[in-house]
């Protein structure tokens, strides 16, 4: 609510900041323009992080009397470029988008036992392996008697599957949450409110201090046990189930939301230490599943009809390293690598892709990149962070890798697969970034080309060391990078998918395009989204082979070949 201001001294507000409906001491200055120079862009540096801020007009005046001249930048007023998605990237196809994604799979079930105890509604936020996590709750849930809702306000079990890597899917959450909260005080109903994922896993009890009506809080190690803490919460009990143990086979048989795709979980958690990333401490230690049990799952998807696997792990390549053995030919590697992994999967039957995710360059070999290659049924897709051009910052970040390295394994990719794709992850402002370093990032994206990047600014996460640094990037500067990065990738992308026009690719039918009900879409193994016309009846779940007309930076658009 705004009030008359009277005076013009600090968090006093002007007209033009009237208009503009965010209070000076909230205010963040987003520059709009492709490239502010260093002189400018200090000086507006200075005056964004001076406490409290003055507003727009304060900063461009400030930059103005020091940069020695007009300053010709266009400014927005907004809340927190956080909050305004220019954190976003350019991608978020492959996880839950900034809102995240509610549940939709239909529920099955013996007959009578269908919703016998009530809806269960899932929200899940991050990444694939919170999508995977959320599938298995469904199935604990429906196990119990419940049936799926995708209405929160019709739901008896309400779970927020949470992620903690970026600042703002916390904040999303709770303000779900503070709905939920609300509606639970005033109608007083028999809602059960269960926080599962990252953000539970990082604020643990804290959670239920701050929204009291949560009855369940439990980090990613807990979900086959949900029914379990679900009981505890029947008999009166607030549980917290956050703390790490030890995942022995998941006996939790998941409700999957596609009968063609399944996500399949071959290590859980995260041994490295990189001093920007919560996801240790969330998800905690590296627990590889044991191969058989691995195998044995995928060929009950091939049995059921499923077409297309994805093997997940935070860092899958780093797969077996906790499993006991050497292998018997003198290498001194492990006796289980992700190369014998995706060999020993490899031809179950009724299985025609394998995907996987995340890699970790660290980890991924000239041996792995060999058994890709040999395996027919491994996509030609490959997700491989590299975070920053700039070997410094990487060391800063504790990477483990070098530049050199990274070129290494893309160039080898590139010889034995010369179509293959390539996507990546890119961090900018990262504490302490110069604009040559982000500069060496930007040459990267030049040089290797990449068929999708999920980029994002850097956000201080609790609990981690960059955090606490004092060489912190203002927002301002993250969010100017941010914007030149994502245009070059885009232009980049653009220009690597007219390699595709002319080609015959195939292409797994997955649904309809939704902007044409008349044509039918689905993926290359390049994960390229591809549109033609065509019966969605006759051809979901098929391969089919179609020839590329155009192409543009994330699609393909096609014709029955």
């Amino acid at each position: 609510r705004w009030q008359p201001a009277t005076t013009r001294g600090r968090g006093s507000r002007t007209e033009e900041d009237r208009r503009a409906g965010c209070w000076h001491r909230q205010m963040k200055v987003a520059v709009m323009s492709e490239r502010v120079s260093g002189r400018l862009m200090s000086a507006a540096r200075k005056a964004l992080v001076r406490p409290p801020q003055r507003g727009a007009r304060f900063a461009a005046g400030q930059a103005r009397r020091q940069g020695g001249g007009r300053v010709s930048v266009r400014v927005r007023v907004a809340p927190s470029p956080s909050e305004a998605g220019l954190f976003t990237g350019t991608d978020e196809s492959m996880f839950c988008g900034k809102d995240g994604t509610v549940y939709q799979g239909e529920t099955s079930g013996p007959a009578g036992a269908q919703g016998s105890k009530g809806k269960y509604h899932i929200h899940t936020f991050g990444c694939q392996m919170n999508m995977a996590d959320s599938e298995r709750m469904a199935g604990v849930l429906e196990s119990m008697g419940y049936e799926n809702s995708t209405d929160p306000d019709d739901a008896n079990v309400l779970v927020y599957n949470t992620c903690s890597i970026r600042e703002r899917a916390e904040v999303k959450v709770y303000g779900a949450l503070g709905r939920q909260a609300k509606r639970k005080r005033e109608e007083g109903t028999d809602l059960k409110v269960v926080v599962a994922g990252c953000v539970a896993s990082q604020e643990g009890e804290q959670l239920l201090r701050r929204v009291p009506e949560v009855d369940l809080v439990m980090g990613p190690h807990h979900v086959n046990r949900l029914d379990q803490l679900l009981e505890q919460v029947d008999q009166g009990s607030q549980v917290c189930a956050i703390e790490p143990i030890h995942i022995s086979e998941d006996i939790a048989t998941p409700k999957r939301d596609s009968d063609i795709s399944a996500w399949v979980n071959v290590i859980y958690g995260c041994n490295e230490c990189c001093t920007y990333c919560v996801v240790p401490g969330t998800r905690g230690k590296e627990q590889s599943r044991e191969p058989e049990a691995i195998r044995r799952e995928i060929l009950s998807l091939g049995e059921a009809g499923y077409k297309e696997v994805t093997l997940l792990g935070q860092n899958i390549d780093a797969y077996g390293r906790d499993l006991p053995g050497f292998a018997t030919d003198g290498s001194g590697r492990r006796l289980w690598t992700f190369s014998d992994l995706l060999r020993h999967v490899h031809g179950c039957p009724g299985i025609e892709r394998i995907r996987f995710a995340t890699s970790h360059p660290r980890y991924f070999t000239k041996r792995l990149i060999k058994t890709c290659h040999e395996l027919p049924q491994v996509c030609e897709y490959f997700h491989i962070p590299f975070q920053s051009g700039n070997d410094e910052i990487l060391r800063q970040m504790k990477r483990g890798y070098n530049m050199a390295r990274y070129r290494g394994i893309i160039h080898y990719i590139r010889e034995l697969m010369p179509n293959a794709s390539v996507s990546a992850d890119i961090i900018v402002g990262f504490p302490g970034e110069t604009e040559d370093q982000f500069q060496d990032t930007m040459n990267i994206v030049r040089e290797l080309g990449f068929d999708r990047v999920f980029t994002a600014a850097y956000s201080p996460r609790p609990n981690t060391d960059a955090a606490e640094w004092d060489n912190q990037v203002a927002d301002l500067i993250k969010a100017d990078r941010l914007n030149r990065l994502n245009r070059l990738c885009l232009e980049v992308a653009g220009e690597l998918s007219q390699r595709h026009v002319g080609s015959v690719e195939e292409v797994l039918v997955e649904g309809p395009n939704p902007k044409d009900p008349g044509q039918v879409m689905g993926r290359t193994q390049h994960n390229k989204i591809a549109f033609f016309d065509g019966s969605l009846d006759d051809m979901r779940g098929q391969l089919v082979k179609v020839k590329v007309n155009a192409a543009t930076a994330s699609c393909l658009y096609c014709e029955v070949a």
